[in-house]
This record gives C-alpha cells, sequence and structure tokens, in this order.
C-alpha cells in the first residue's frame, strides 16, 4: 500500500466469451457497474473477431493460444476489438451511468508497443508492450471516467498491433500502481484456480509463488493457467496489492484464487 493512502483502484479483465454475447455481456456490466470506486475494464474478443474472419475468407491460425496476425487479420481485430467488442460495452455502461471511454493504445499514446521479433514462430503484427503513460490514465480515472481497454496497442509509427488482453491488464496494473492501490481481477470460465480441474469446488482459495511452483510440478496447473499466474506474480512484484482469478459472475463477492 502507497504511503499515505493512495486511492483504491479496481482492473477487470474479461474474456471475449463473456462480452461477445448479449446475455452474459448485460450481467457482466451490471455487476461492473456496481463496483465501487475508481475501475477499469480490460476485455478480450477473439471468438468474434475469428467469426467475422470466416465470413470474410480469411484463415485464423493460433499457436499456443496466440493469434497469427498478418495484415488482413490486423484489420480484423482492429475493427472488431477497437469497435464492435469495445463500442457495445461502452454502450452497456453509458446505459448504466457509468461513464465509459474506449481506448486502444494509439488513444492519447497510453500504451506503445514493438513488433514481436519473429524467432521460431512468426507471429505477425503482435506487439510486446514497452510503454504505458499511467499519468494520462490515471488523470481520465481521477476525473470519473471509466477506461475500458482494447487488446490493441500501436508501435508509434503508424501501425496497429494486435496485443494479449491479460497483458493489457497486467502491464496498466503495474504502471498505475504508482497513482492507485490496485486490485486486479483476471476474470475466466472458472471459479478460480482449481485443484481438480473436474470440480468447480476444488478453488485454490490462495496461492504463494513456493505453491505456484509445487503445483506447476505435480501438473495440477498447466496449461494457458501458467502464465496468466506468471503474469500474476510480476505485477504482484511490481507494486500492485491484490490479484484475483475468477469466474466474471463472482467479482462482486471476493470469490476465486487470491494470488499473494
Amino acid at each position: 500500500m502507497k504511503e499515505g493512502g493512495a486511492p483504491k483502484l479496481t482492473i477487470v479483465k474479461v474474456g471475449g466469451k463473456i462480452v461477445e454475447a448479449t446475455d452474459t455481456l448485460q450481467s457482466f456490466i451490471k455487476d461492473f457497474a456496481k463496483i465501487s470506486g475508481y475501475k477499469v475494464l480490460v476485455h478480450g474478443g477473439g471468438r468474434s473477431a475469428t467469426q467475422i474472419a470466416n465470413r470474410l475468407g480469411i484463415k485464423s491460425e493460433m499457436v499456443n493460444g496466440r493469434r497469427i496476425t498478418d495484415l488482413e487479420m490486423l484489420k480484423v481485430v482492429t475493427m472488431v476489438y477497437g469497435g464492435l467488442v469495445n463500442k457495445n460495452i461502452v454502450a452497456g455502461l453509458q446505459a448504466l451511468n457509468v461513464n465509459a471511454l474506449g481506448l486502444t493504445g494509439a488513444d492519447l499514446n497510453y500504451m506503445r508497443s514493438e513488433k514481436r521479433p519473429v524467432t521460431d514462430i512468426d507471429y505477425g503484427f503482435v506487439g510486446d508492450v514497452k510503454e504505458v503513460q499511467s499519468d494520462i490514465l490515471a488523470n481520465l480515472i481521477k476525473q470519473g471516467i471509466v477506461p475500458v481497454l482494447a487488446p490493441l496497442t500501436h508501435d508509434g509509427q503508424g501501425n496497429m498491433l494486435n496485443t494479449n488482453a491479460d497483458t493489457i491488464a497486467g502491464e496498466a496494473a503495474k504502471a498505475l500502481s504508482k497513482h492507485f492501490e490496485i486490485t486486479l481481477m483476471y476474470c475466466f470460465e472458472k471459479n478460480g484456480v482449481l485443484l481438480d480441474e473436474e470440480n468447480e469446488d476444488s478453488v485454490i482459495s490462495e496461492i504463494t509463488h513456493a505453491c505456484f511452483v509445487k503445483y506447476v510440478n505435480s501438473g495440477v496447473i498447466k496449461g494457458g493457467m501458467i502464465p496468466k499466474l506468471e503474469n500474476a506474480f510480476e505485477t504482484i512484484k511490481a507494486g500492485v496489492k491484490t490479484v484475483i482469478i475468477t469466474k466474471a459472475d463472482n467479482i462482486l463477492t471476493g470469490g476465486g484464487t487470491h494470488v499473494i
């Protein structure tokens, strides 16, 4: 916690599945609107991007859960993430008297990335975050504006870059931790990190880094949950107060897995 008692800020990252369907979007934004104090929403939108790309005859290719983004796919994700999904969320929040503002990293130059270098895989126009203008975001937030961040950044040279939503949330949280006491919530389809992925009630309520390593080595934690937790521990190390991994339905309850 910052000395002098920094104001509290809740950053919620929600997957595309939740915000792309009308019924789940309405339910989620009603809960999000009830979060007290300052807040930020970070969203995905991959399912919509895949559907629209298919209609346009553009093939979607994924490697390790990451989208290969060639020039044609970049056009699709820019339209879908920065337009369709982002503005539907903003409109829904405005209907609940939440003064939301949709942003990509290019807007206000708030998040700049570099194109991921080609190694064994060429991800195309995918960005690795290099700079976050936290003062700009903090000023908006303190004016009562709720930023809604799309998973897009820019390289400062006129190019948009597809950027993982978990990364957007984590980098924004780390940068804003100098202005606020931050709770970062990663929402996905499970109740939290599970001891048994077939049992929704087997939530690990708290997880330390030592426990994380143990669970990875024993095979309890695997797949996409590994980078999600690695990212969570990085944000804690960088000054984020609390990280919670939970189901979107539980953002008001405090349930889920607390990363400590």
